[in-house]
């Protein structure tokens, strides 16, 4: 690529086309994030990413830009390893408490192309990363290639076939190695490989079993033992201090990798993690850490830098450089340093890796970093500028902010505060000194690291570590004498291999392009598939369940036109905009949905006939026995139970009517009377009919009686007249039934 990066080029809507590796990533994370929104049915944003612990700076902020592409927030990039780590400590109740020795863990995970080891130190709720050790190149996909190169050898000579020349052909032999490959994990005996039409139109087979397999493989083997041997060293540990050996990925179900490392810790080891998802299950654990939508146990990540850091800027004595180291091999991350420079001009800090030989490429730069605005102060002295450098939580390197110290003396006590502030740095050298202090991450997880002494390093390299009550002298002493006022410092930074945000923001661009791009193609395929889906269907319908309502004529000129059109499909139709086949389907619908219709109405209309003919019936009866003088309906009004003898007359009438006139018609003549028109009729009745005829009856209730009776009585003894009491329970017992709002309903 332009930038000196690597890409892929393509094939995309009939041109050649070069992809940036973080478009490639961008594309599958975009597809990734479809897939879960998909499941989720809800949008997805926020996301945390696993990589190699191996990666470097340049690899980490090229996959944070493909997730910017992909349109993800990338809350963070999270070890593989640290990942596997999590996954196993969060859920474990027995972990010894926080002021007891930790377990000691160690997690190896070899999957298809590379092989990582890391030891953890766990705690109640906190993991610590110990050391990560590594084989970039080795894994799954090695001892597949082996089984390849094997089998095209033999097939050169049994078969005198060259497999390498025939890409397809080595593909396939490449899925089924890896088949013969899990097979003889878990069978020693002799396995067969058969595949046929394999190349030339030639059958091949052969055969294997795991002896044989584990010789082809000694050189492989034999690069498991190094990095474990190397992650106990680094961590400065013994066999006996680690409690358990966790395997994970799926190259490590090979009996032969198995046996090395049992054979290395002389102990068991355990597979009580998932070898495939442990690693998705811990960045899904992690990003609900992360998210304050979730509730989750407290636990803290304390992860490592995977390779030492050094600082190298210019200075005025006579070598021209001064080197710091910053970070060391396997130092606590996310994690930040204060560095105080003392100068007079503008400055530039170059990052990049100590060691080239751990660096998995041969460029061991990260970065430049120019410190812009720094002048004298007024009295000529240096400037002190305090530069804070941090591994952030991504494990990037940067540089953090830079600020300018400046002294500002209080009125009427110059002399003396000058003069202080002065010796509180001069025996620490001349023009360019410089400090580091390291300051506890503020990052988004809590305990980080743990609390570290302030470390200062001067441009000799040795350290001097100042303890806190120094440290706070010397600030009251300056507080006392003179006022301190600092000044940020703005900082330019030019990251080596790093996206520019031009290049990255068409590359946003671009996936939007393509995105919308594959939507309008999936909408012009369903299209299409649409119109073919509807030949073939009304095809096999017109032989079967359409035969009868189609005469001979119309059949044999709507057969000819699906046949015209099936015939576009796979020519000229091929490749047409959505909007060709969408008219087609109108087309042939002017065709076929008045048999469509037909057909519907005349498997659904006996239905809609019975009921409303059942509906009328039941109307009918209540009008005959009103007519018969029946006391359930005695309390319906004359005026409108007239009302619906004369409106079921007539729907009796426009029921006849529309029945004798359909069954005059054959089942290819369109019907008189739609299904919905009856069942509109229908409801129309019962709108009409219903709340007269089943108006409820008044109810009288029983008590009426009893209290006549004894208001009577209790009138006579009061020497009341009776018509009086009479018209007072009346009076009563119709304000009684009015309260109770009682119905009688039939």
């Amino acid at each position: 690529m332009p930038n000196g990066s690597a890409g892929v080029k393509v094939r995309y809507l009939e041109e050649e086309r070069p992809f940036a590796i973080e478009q490639v990533t961008g594309m599958l994370l975009a597809k990734l994030k479809e897939t879960s929104e998909n499941a989720l049915k809800k949008p997805v944003a926020d996301c945390v990413i696993s990589i190699p612990s191996f990666f470097t700076d340049a690899e980490r902020r090229s996959v944070m830009a493909a997730a910017q592409v992909a349109g993800l927030n990338c809350l963070r990039l999270m070890n593989e390893t640290t990942a596997v780590a999590l996954a196993y400590g969060i859920y474990k109740q027995d972990l010894p408490p926080l002021d007891e020795k930790p377990r000691n863990v160690v997690f190896i995970d070899m999957g298809h192309s590379a092989y990582q080891v890391s030891v953890c130190a766990f705690n109640k709720g906190k993991l610590k990363v110990l050391a990560t050790t590594f084989d970039p190149y080795l894994g799954g996909r090695n001892f597949d290639e082996a089984l390849v190169d094997y089998f095209c050898d033999e097939f050169k000579t049994k078969y005198k076939i060259n497999v390498k020349e025939n890409s397809r052909a080595l593909l396939r032999l490449y899925q089924e190695c890896e088949k013969l490959k899990k097979l003889m994990s878990a069978n020693a005996s002799d396995l067969p490989l058969n595949i046929e039409c394999f190349m030339n139109d030639l059958d091949v087979s052969s055969k294997m079993n795991r002896a044989q397999f584990e010789q082809l493989c000694v050189s492989l083997f034999a690069r498991v033992e190094p990095p474990l041997k190397a992650v106990m060293e680094q961590a400065n540990l013994q066999r006996e201090d680690v409690s358990s050996i966790e395997i994970v990925g799926g190259a490590t179900r090979i009996p032969a990798v198995k046996e090395q490392i049992t054979k290395f810790f002389l102990k068991d080891i355990s597979t009580t993690l998932n070898a495939d998802e442990a690693v998705a299950r811990g960045c899904a654990l992690q990003c609900a850490i992360l998210s304050p939508a979730f509730k989750v146990r407290e636990f803290s990540i304390t992860d490592t830098v995977p390779y030492s850091i050094t600082l190298r800027w210019k200075t005025s004595f006579e070598d021209g450089t001064g080197e710091c180291e910053v970070f060391c091999k396997n130092h606590p991350a996310p994690f930040s340093k204060v560095i105080t420079f003392h100068k007079k001009e503008p400055f530039e800090l170059e990052a990049f890796y100590t060691n080239l030989h751990e660096v998995p490429y041969p460029d061991a730069r990260i970065g430049n970093f120019t410190i812009q605005n720094v002048f004298p102060q007024s009295d000529g002295d240096s400037s002190k500028v305090k530069v804070k450098v941090r591994i952030n939580i991504h494990g990037i390197f940067s540089v953090a902010s830079a600020s300018v110290i400046e002294k500002q003396n209080i009125e009427g006590d110059h002399s003396d505060a000058s003069m202080e502030t002065e010796t509180s740095f001069k025996d620490e050298s001349k023009d360019d000194v410089d400090k580091m202090q390291v300051d506890q991450e503020d990052g988004h997880q809590k305990c980080h690291a743990e609390h570290t002494p302030e470390e200062e390093i001067d441009h000799t390299g040795t350290k001097t570590k100042s303890t806190p009550s120094e440290k706070q002298d010397r600030l009251n002493q300056t507080t006392k004498r003179g006022k301190v006022k600092s000044i940020d410092l703005p900082i330019q930074s030019s990251l080596c291999r790093q996206l520019g945000q031009d290049l990255l923001n068409s590359y946003i661009e671009n996936e939007g392009k393509m995105i919308m791009q594959d939507k309008l193609e999936k909408e012009r395929n369903d299209a299409k598939n649409a119109v073919e889906e509807y030949v073939y269907d009304f095809r096999d319908k017109l032989g079967t369940v359409y035969e009868k309502f189609i005469t001979q004529e119309d059949l044999n000129k709507l057969s000819a036109v699906l046949g015209d059109t099936e015939n576009w499909l796979y020519e000229e139709g091929e490749d047409q905009p959505k909007q060709i086949y969408v008219d087609k389907l109108q087309e042939l619908k002017k065709y076929g949905q008045p048999i469509q219709m037909r057909y519907v109405e005349h498997e659904e209309r006996p239905k809609a006939l019975t009921d409303l003919g059942r509906k009328i019936q039941l109307v009918m009866k209540v009008i005959e026995a009103y007519r018969n003088k029946d006391e359930r309906y005695d309390h319906l009004d004359p005026a409108e139970m007239e009302k619906v003898e004369k409106y079921i007359s007539e729907a009796m009438n426009w029921l006849n009517s529309k029945m004798n006139a359909q069954n005059k018609l054959s089942l290819t003549q369109d019907p008189v009377v739609k299904v919905s028109e009856i069942v509109a009729k229908s409801k129309e009745l019962d709108n009409f009919c219903n709340p007269i005829i089943y108006k409820p009856k008044p109810k009288v209730e029983i008590a009426e009686d009893n209290a006549k009776g004894n208001s009577e009585h209790n009138g006579q003894m009061d020497g009341q007249s009776g018509t009086e009491t009479k018209s007072d329970t009346t009076k009563d017992s119709s304000q009684h039934t009015k309260s109770s709002g009682e119905m009688e309903v039939d």
